[in-house]
């Protein structure tokens, strides 16, 4: 557990209305973490405006419920919308864009801004006040470019979000993150597991040495069947997946140096300096978050490595070094002790 983390700010099942589900350009299915670092960062501009003295430095996932709007079987296609009329009066043409409801649960890593405004010298009130004040506004911004919908504030009490303050006890830090596990279920929390990947390039090295990361990251992207023959004398084809992992997009890698604002026609801001990117992919795994140890498993955050011109977003989670049986072999009986 971390002695450094001053705040746990949760705000559960936030309902999302037509949310990108288009990550990148070869994944879909869920926004990408860059998505809810920009949400985060956004908010935080909310909160320096209206003078609440928190400053948010970290986010974490568990999703709750989703649905995409595509249709079909194996091969599937997107919801598409008709579009209104252009100013002449034709038909606007259709934008190929994916979209998805989701059913959200919130974790942030607090800090406290200003003097006087630590969060072990507030009481419970106050915390919760500053709590439900951070909620509003979320309700204002975008995620994903989805809505927010309005939440009811009559929610009952594990659905009311809360800002906790992190004890400095071991003891009690494991207590209090069981709570914020247990009130993130029933949810999938997503993960990165880069480890994997390398893994797994490692393993196809030893067939052919020619392999590239590339090969590794499609390889784990799907599923790959292979035939085995049973004790019986059978013919049985087995998938090679192992828990739900998927490809994702973890960031931006930098295509030229960085030019100053303004030097290049037609960008957003003037002001900020630009460079042209293209995205970078790894693998994440989504995990029941009652198999999560520290709120760092949990938590995702910015990273810039210069000599690369990397923009990456990270996840220090470490996967146990031998995997469940099941889900339900890693049950921890408390989680499912609610409180009334």
């Amino acid at each position: 557990m971390s002695s450094s983390l001053e705040g746990v700010l949760l705000i559960p099942h936030v309902r999302v209305q037509n949310a990108n589900t288009i990550s990148s350009p070869m994944t879909h299915g869920f926004p990408a973490m860059t998505a809810f670092l920009g949400f985060m960062w956004a908010l935080n501009r909310k909160l320096a405006q209206e003078g609440i003295p928190l400053s948010l430095n970290k986010v974490g996932v568990v999703c709750h419920w989703h649905q995409e709007l595509a249709q079909g079987s194996y091969v599937k296609t997107f919801n598409l919308t008709r579009n209104p009329v252009d100013k002449k009066g034709d038909t606007a043409a259709i934008v190929e864009e994916g979209r998805i409801h989701l059913d959200l649960t919130l974790v942030f890593e607090v800090q406290s801004m200003g003097e006087g405004s630590r969060l072990a010298d507030l009481d419970a009130v106050r915390l919760q006040e500053l709590a439900q004040r951070v909620t509003d506004h979320v309700q204002t911004l975008r995620i994903g470019g989805g809505s927010v919908l309005e939440s009811a504030r009559n929610r009952v009490s594990r659905q009311r979000p809360s800002l906790y303050c992190w004890p400095q006890d071991l003891q009690e830090q494991q207590n209090l993150f069981r709570d914020i596990r247990r009130r993130c279920l029933p949810g999938f929390a997503l993960v990165s597991r880069d480890d994997l990947l390398q893994e797994h390039w490692a393993e196809l090295k030893g067939d052919d040495p020619n392999a590239s990361l590339l090969d590794a990251w499609l390889d784990l992207s799907r599923f790959n069947y292979r035939s085995r023959e049973t004790e019986e004398g059978q013919i049985r084809w087995e998938h090679d997946r192992s828990g739900w992992i998927v490809p994702i997009p973890v960031g931006y890698g930098a295509l030229g140096a960085l030019q100053a604002g303004g030097t290049v026609l037609n960008a957003r801001d003037s002001a900020t300096p630009f460079r042209f990117v293209e995205s970078v992919y790894s693998i994440g795994q989504w995990i029941g978050p009652h198999r999560l140890e520290s709120p760092s498993d949990l938590l995702w955050y910015a990273d810039f490595h210069e000599p690369s011109g990397a923009y990456l977003c990270r996840n220090d989670y470490c996967a146990p070094r031998q995997e469940p049986q099941s889900e339900l072999s890693a049950l921890d009986e408390s989680v499912f002790d609610w409180p009334l």
